[in-house]
């Protein structure tokens, strides 16, 4: 039976629209996108790690896409990343140096990738957690969220504060069996309010990182909370709203751009898709899904992959079902899914002649200048990544919409990192 305090909690959590529940587990499509995505990079880390070939850092390693793609779920997992970074005066975590314990953590993401089974992800997390990898602790369990989300919460210090502060409890930071103890009261409370929360464990866990963040007042923090200076607690509010404020226009600003390339793809006598979750988005008092067509063609991928391909926020093909262009539209939380969405297009269409782009806004060029840049990207298998700038699109959609005879009318306004 759930503790009448904690159902109210619950209730106050979903509805406060700027909660984590409303705002990234219930209406953020990019959560959606970044299951694939994570997935996608999570099978990079494993075949750097059996090639060898994945660094000595975590600068530049295929393990830094994932928790940047982690870490663009900024709502929750902000600061995901840190625990990974390479720390050579403590040498940790210990598997940039040691190729034993490389070697280990690879064949560990390959057993929790590869199955379904809860009784198989604890076995292997329980092998690893033998090994006692120096600094290699809990904050996989990130990694295992997004792999397993109705098996495994995510972890960070706000939800272990929360989940202390509601339930009395002393669970610390950095160890396996503090974790797994965590995770068996969590889903126990989950099942007991399923109702009002939700199978996956992100919800469970992000009302439990709102407890932590002080967003909602238990008795375990009220003492703390009443203690805060008044000044800090609106300013925390007031960070919260502006957050809140910047991701409808951002979301509004998405929907424009997919409205701009939708009807210039037309215009050029192409056919559009709209990534599948956007459809029912609309800009000018149109909805997105009037210039796609109704389903992706097939693309001779595996599934995962044509999933993961079926999120590109516009795609134009020609009367054969070839790939044409292909575009992602950056977002403060999109920059680096956009790009290994397109890297999973560029491995699947092979030896197609198709023209892969970033839209992005003027401010964020030099970001993705430096993006495009990376070692990872230019290795021989992957194709080019070339960007367009939001001012450039708007600017000079009309005039390609009425003069332009193909893509190549992008060519006036594409850019190329150099």
């Amino acid at each position: 039976m759930m503790n009448p305090n904690t159902e109210k909690h619950i209730q106050e959590y979903k509805a406060d629209p700027e909660s984590v529940y409303n705002t990234w587990f219930l209406n953020n499509s990019d959560r959606l996108k970044a299951f694939r995505t994570i997935r996608t990079g999570v099978a990079d880390v494993i075949h750097a790690i059996e090639r060898r070939t994945f660094g000595n850092d975590f600068k530049g390693s295929p393990l830094e896409f994932v928790l940047a793609a982690i870490c663009e779920q900024k709502q929750v997992f902000e600061g995901a990343a840190h625990a990974f970074y390479w720390k050579p005066k403590l040498r940790i975590p210990d598997i940039y140096e040691n190729e034993e314990h490389q070697l280990a953590f690879g064949r560990f993401l390959k057993a929790v990738s590869q199955t379904s089974q809860e009784k198989t992800v604890l076995a292997e997390i329980m092998k690893l957690d033998r090994l006692q990898i120096k600094g290699l602790g809990p904050a996989v369990a990130n990694i295992l969220y997004f792999l397993h989300p109705t098996l495994f919460p995510p972890f960070n210090t706000a939800i272990v504060n929360g989940f202390n502060q509601l339930l009395g409890r002393k669970i610390k930071l950095g160890s396996w069996s503090a974790y797994l103890e965590m995770r068996e009261e969590l889903m126990a409370m989950n099942e007991t309010c399923r109702t009002p929360l939700s199978k996956d464990l992100g919800a469970v866990g992000g009302f439990m990182f709102e407890v932590g963040t002080g967003r909602i007042v238990v008795s375990g923090n009220a003492e703390k909370y009443l203690e805060a200076e008044a000044s800090k607690r609106e300013k925390s509010n007031l960070k919260r709203h502006k957050e809140v404020t910047n991701d409808v226009k951002e979301e509004n600003e998405h929907s424009e751009i997919q409205y701009h390339l939708a009807r210039l793809g037309k215009a050029l006598g192409y056919q559009v898709w709209i990534a599948q979750n956007d459809h029912k988005r609309e800009w000018n008092r149109q909805s997105l899904g009037y210039f796609s067509i109704p389903s992706l063609p097939p693309l001779n991928v595996p599934k995962s992959v044509a999933d993961t391909i079926s999120f590109i926020d516009v795609i134009w093909l020609d009367e054969r079902n070839h790939i044409i262009s292909a575009f992602e539209v950056e977002k403060s939380t999109s920059i680096y899914s956009g790009i290994l969405r397109l890297h999973d297009l560029s491995l699947s269409i092979g030896n197609q002649e198709s023209q892969l782009y970033l839209i992005c806004p003027d401010s964020r060029e030099k970001e993705v200048q430096a993006q495009l840049l990376r070692p990872s990207l230019q290795q021989d298998n992957m194709r080019g990544i070339s960007y367009i700038l939001f001012s450039d699109l708007r600017c000079d959609c009309d005039a390609m919409c009425k003069y332009g005879r193909s893509s190549d009318v992008l060519d006036q306004i594409s850019k190329v990192s150099c």
